[in-house]
């Protein structure tokens, strides 16, 4: 039973916490020297500081990067699983919405780069690597699995944000490569990863080459895959050529750029001239029928 008797408020000879008034605290913080409360106290290398100081050097410590510009990320591979997230997402949609309705959105062929035909939609270029074949499972299971292995190791060194821009751009070559070297008619869809795929294999056979590593395994990788696109009918070899050669040239552009203040502004201007090399390519396939 309650009889209204108001709680103690501390003494004003009693440090209490600047954040919480109504909470008396006899543990200071080892860098600013106030009271901190319980709530409000994280652990130091000695004793304890105030969630206040603690925000503050977040905020003026510079982030890890690696030797590439990219700020080191600890934990999972977030933008690899967010990938694997998105092609899944789009399988099941596939899957759920009769009728091909979603590869005939989503999917890219040579006629769609051509506006004389009609239907002039060159963004298939990059939707198209979020699109797999409904009619053999392995072709999903085989890229995201690929894209776990290489993700997991390409995504800690290069950074989120350049891994990223590796493999999206390396989707769009994939799709250059086929435009170029694959005739308007008949007319024949590409869909899947794979061109992206092989742009992490040119990536990383940079990367291992600039740090002087190993790469005999992954050129047999490359070659097998390679022979597997020219033997088995209905792989698009051409997008595997297109996204090898493209994440190549990615990676070459973030691994020589010059370490220094101005590593991330060469890196970016790089990557854009890779960009536009594609859309220049795909420009003058379009325009020579």
């Amino acid at each position: 039973m309650s009889y209204g008797i108001p709680a103690a408020e501390p003494s004003a000879d009693i440090p209490v916490c600047p954040r919480h008034p109504d909470r008396p605290s006899y543990v200071r913080c080892q860098r600013c020297g106030r009271p901190a409360c319980p709530e409000c106290q994280r652990a130091a290398a000695v004793g304890f500081q105030c969630v206040d100081c603690v925000n503050e050097m977040r905020r003026s410590t510079p982030a890890a990067r690696s030797a590439y510009g990219g700020a080191i990320a600890s934990g999972r591979p977030l933008a690899t699983y967010i990938l694997i997230g998105l092609c899944a997402l789009v399988y099941v949609l596939q899957w759920l919405i009769p009728g091909g309705v979603v590869e005939s959105q989503l999917a890219f062929a040579s006629a769609y780069a051509f506006p004389e035909y009609g239907a002039f939609e060159p963004w298939r270029m990059l939707t198209s690597a979020f699109v797999h074949s409904q009619g053999f499972v392995l072709h999903i299971v085989l890229n995201m699995y690929m894209l776990w292995i290489f993700g997991q190791v390409l995504e800690p060194v290069l950074g989120r944000i350049r891994f990223l821009a590796v493999y999206l751009l390396s989707a769009v070559g994939g799709s250059v490569g086929f435009l170029l070297l694959t005739p308007v008619f008949p007319v024949t869809a590409v869909e899947g990863a794979s061109g992206a795929i092989f742009g992490l294999f040119g990536a990383l056979l940079v990367i291992q080459s600039r740090r002087r590593g190993d790469t005999r395994q992954l050129w047999i990788l490359i070659l097998i895959n390679g022979v597997i696109g020219f033997v088995v009918p209905g792989i698009a070899w051409q997008a595997h050529l297109g996204g090898l050669i493209t994440g190549g040239l990615c990676a070459a552009v973030i691994a020589f750029a010059p370490r220094g203040p101005r590593q991330a502004l060469l890196q970016a201007a790089g990557m854009a001239l890779v960009a536009g090399v594609l859309v220049l390519a795909a420009v003058l396939r379009a325009t020579a029928g």
